[in-house]
């Protein structure tokens, strides 16, 4: 290319929307939107900070967190030498930039997102410095924006990166009790983990035009279903027609829109003391000292040590057709189950069973994914992936439990939430960002069992847990091996591969602090002797759940936002030296 030719291509610039060729100049002055068809270019978060912020007013965040590789992934490359290819390519440290500014004249705390930095995944450096961003909101007592850009939560970094959808909203959790507003706006691209959680779990959802949003992407959803996608789908206007965001804003009027929400909210501030956030370790070690501690410890005195196996032979005896189901369970564990159905809004999700039993005459809430072990029964069941009725309903029981100050128990076996094109238009992520949300704020005691397969955001839902127990065959992962492998391998064979890389089984989950204990199997797995089985996981239970009955509810909203809290950057940088 000539020098020539190179200059006038800086200078020229093609709409995606229309193929009009537009001058450069131009169109930044239009702020990046196409003058004849209005397709909204994205944007940098530097560029979006300008956009919104007073002038003169952005004071930047410190943006500094400890290196961690908590998986040390390699694909085709190592996780590390991807970081320094995004930095080097965006001149960003992370996918977020974060700071304090005016809006309008009111000031605000934000958050936003670059999707040119690993499509804007979602990895624990991102979800801490989100996380202090929503902690000096509430220190300042201003309200918090959320700029949102991302095809979800990052492979790399394993379920860690999971955990970081609960660290964000325990947070806006904070806030939301402190009375001060939560504003997210959506941009081009916001998809799954993101979408899942602090994207619309929010006090309003703005779209900018021209924006996508959902939990699954549009290329998985034609994979799964096999179906053509509907106009529009996924867009903007798409979202606002079936009520899942509150306005659609043209990138020209944001900052006034935005400045609009803030006055109101300042005019309006309430007189409240925010609760004081207190340092994790002090309350953990108050908990530990009534909770054993030690993740590998079996919770049936005279059961087997758990032993290491392949990954990739873990995820198929995960997904065994003979492993027992969660109304096994609720037949073997418990006693006088009573299920209870509907989600009250017109819909009762057969993935998701629930209802009321006793635990060693202990009354308790048990909700769970209902996989089945016939193909009819997995066909009727949807293969255990929770519609948003099915999420809506185990928040319904959720609720209930805590007004009758019943612990709430959660069985945890689904490879995913319910990726339909019905599951978007009916608010897939907002169903899932709502049930972590409450979660965390929930004042009753909350154990949760990873029993097959715990898959992303689908397990996260039914798993924000004062003590998380892991049966010993099981898995809990970020993403599929499959679709690990398909993003960053040449082709989905090497899903074995992805499966070892993600550390996605009980001991490495234990090792990263995700899962709490291990329930140990017999001999071979849960599915040659499910009454062996269903003795340990009842011991375990017991032995988990009956301390947490003695810490008082508003002890236990702490502890359990502060377990969640601990899955941040320092806490992978550990796990690296620990290594």
């Amino acid at each position: 290319m000539t020098a020539t030719a190179g200059q006038a291509e800086q200078l020229w610039s093609r709409c995606a929307g229309c193929a009009t060729l537009l001058y450069r100049k131009r169109l930044r002055r239009n702020l990046d939107v196409c003058p004849e068809c209005g397709e909204h270019s994205r944007l940098g978060a530097p560029e979006r900070l300008r956009l919104l912020a007073d002038p003169g007013s952005l004071r930047l965040l410190p943006d500094r967190v400890p290196e961690a590789d908590p998986l040390e992934f390699v694909d085709v490359l190592p996780y590390p030498h991807r970081l320094t290819a995004a930095r080097a390519a965006t001149g960003l440290p992370e996918a977020v930039l974060c700071g304090t500014a005016t809006i309008g004249g009111h000031p605000a705390a934000l958050a936003v997102m670059d999707f040119r930095f690993l499509g804007g995944s979602l990895g624990v450096a991102v979800g801490e410095l989100i996380t202090r961003t929503a902690e000096r909101a509430l220190d300042d007592r201003v309200p918090l924006v959320l700029v949102t850009a991302s095809g979800g939560a990052r492979m790399q970094e394993g379920a860690l990166s999971l955990m970081q959808m609960a660290t964000v909203s325990q947070a806006i959790a904070a806030l939301r009790e402190a009375g001060l507003l939560t504003v997210s706006v959506l941009t081009d691209p916001t998809y799954g983990g993101v979408a899942a959680s602090f994207a619309t779990n929010t006090d309003l959802v703005l779209a900018e035009s021209g924006a996508r949003m959902g939990f699954a992407g549009p290329r998985v959803i034609r994979q799964v279903t096999g179906r053509a996608l509907p106009e529009g789908f996924q867009t903007a206007d798409f979202l606002l027609r079936h009520g899942q965001v509150d306005m659609v804003v043209q990138r020209r009027s944001l900052r006034g829109c935005l400045a609009a929400l803030l006055a109101a909210a300042r005019a309006g501030r309430p007189t409240r003391t925010p609760v004081p956030r207190q340092e994790p370790a002090r309350h953990h070690e108050r908990l530990a000292e009534a909770i054993p501690s030690d993740g590998q410890r079996p919770s049936a005195g005279d059961g087997p040590q758990p032993t290491t196996h392949d990954a990739w032979e873990t995820v198929r005896t995960a997904r065994h057709p003979g492993r027992p189901t969660t109304l096994d369970y609720l037949d073997s564990v418990f006693d006088g189950f009573v299920e209870l159905h509907g989600d009250r809004l017109g819909g009762d999700c057969p993935a998701v069973v629930g209802g009321l039993a006793r635990l060693a005459s202990r009354h308790v809430m048990v909700i769970g994914h209902q996989k089945g072990h016939t193909t009819a029964d997995l066909v009727a069941r949807n293969f255990g992936m929770a519609s948003p009725a099915g999420h809506r309903k185990a928040l319904r029981l959720m609720r209930l439990a805590a007004r009758l100050g019943l612990p709430v128990i959660t069985l945890v076996d689904t490879p995913g939430a319910d990726p339909g094109i019905n599951a978007e238009e009916q608010g897939q992520a907002a169903a899932i960002a709502e049930n972590i949300l409450t979660l965390t704020v929930l004042p009753t005691p909350v154990v949760t069992v990873i029993t097959g397969e715990g898959g992303s955001g689908g397990a996260l839902a039914l798993g924000v847990a004062d003590r998380v127990l892991m049966l010993q065959h099981a898995v809990y992962s970020v993403i599929s091996p499959e679709g690990c492998a398909a993003i960053l391998w040449p082709d989905r064979s090497a899903a074995p591969q992805a499966a070892r890389a993600l550390r996605l089984t009980a001991p490495d989950l234990c090792r990263l602090g995700v899962v709490d204990e291990i329930v140990p199997e017999p001999a071979t797995a849960a599915h040659d002797d499910p009454a062996e089985t269903a003795r340990r996981l009842r011991a375990a239970l017991l032995a988990n759940l009956l301390p947490l009955l003695d810490v008082p509810p508003a002890m236990l909203v702490r502890l359990r936002r502060q377990r969640f809290r601990r899955f941040g950057a320092t806490r992978a940088g550990a796990q690296v030296g620990a290594r």
